[in-house]
């Protein structure tokens, strides 16, 4: 098999099913672990997957972004850790912004439930989660429904949240790294979660440690610009003082 061939088809596994194994691959594609070792180093330079120990996940780029459905598959122990963690520096805040994205849709669900305030997201799924409870008041951000993520997105999007002041925005990712800071694949998304940075009083980031030095095709926020960053402790604690060191509260659950 050439090494474009199957190159491609180690792409296209690892996007199938999140992640691959070094030795699974090589059993299937009927080469040497060293070979399969050196495709992942050359994908891993051309920015489509990221090494692990013992195999690789994808990263999401402009030609590759995964489903809402998708993601509710994985690193779900990790992403409910998360959400509840950052759901409790919630504070005082009466607005709050919630993005796309199925680990924002679980902070949504951790939010306090005994206390009024304002919801505003782009995701329909959280509008209906956040629009059963008596103390909130939703906000829908209209504008063009992303079939991948259900969530709207485009100038009118990001048009309607210009119009707000919002106490604190939870904010997601693609890819977050300390050189190009948070980034998205879709044009029209990073125009509405730049408008929420602008937007805010006080951001959060929360991600799983795949997220961390991946980069995708937009860039719309720096790490500095967030109080505080929300991940899993299999982000070693060495990156996530890096991290620090730019501005934000790091916290691993």
């Amino acid at each position: 098999m050439e090494a474009e061939e199957r190159r491609r088809r180690i792409v296209e596994a690892a996007r199938q099913g999140g992640s691959v194994d070094v030795g699974k691959l090589a059993a299937e594609l009927g080469a040497a672990k060293e070979t399969v070792r050196r495709d992942l180093r050359v994908l891993e330079e051309h920015g489509l997957v990221r090494r692990t120990h013992g195999g690789a996940y994808p990263v999401e780029s402009a030609g590759y972004e995964s489903t809402l459905a998708f993601r509710t598959t994985m690193h779900l122990p990790e992403k409910m850790r998360i959400a509840e963690a950052a759901a409790a520096l919630c504070g005082d805040a009466e607005s709050v912004f919630i993005d796309e994205g199925y680990t924002p849709q679980l902070i949504a669900a951790a939010l306090p439930a005994d206390r009024p305030f304002t919801a505003i997201t782009a995701s329909l799924a959280t509008a209906a989660l956040l629009a059963a409870r008596d103390h909130v008041t939703v906000v829908l951000l209209g504008g063009r429904v992303r079939g991948g993520t259900v969530a709207t997105a485009d100038h009118w999007t990001a048009g309607m949240l210009s119009e707000f002041v919002v106490d604190l925005a939870y904010i997601g990712a693609n890819g977050i790294s300390r050189e190009y800071g948070l980034t998205t694949p879709d044009p029209a998304v990073s125009q509405v979660k730049q408008q929420a940075v602008r937007a805010s009083r006080r951001r959060i980031f929360s991600g799983v440690y795949t997220k961390f030095g991946a980069v995708s095709l937009c860039r719309f926020a720096e790490a500095a610009d967030f109080e505080a960053i929300v991940t899993d402790t299999r982000l070693p604690q060495s990156e996530a003082h890096r991290y620090s060191l730019l501005g934000p509260h790091v916290l691993r659950v």
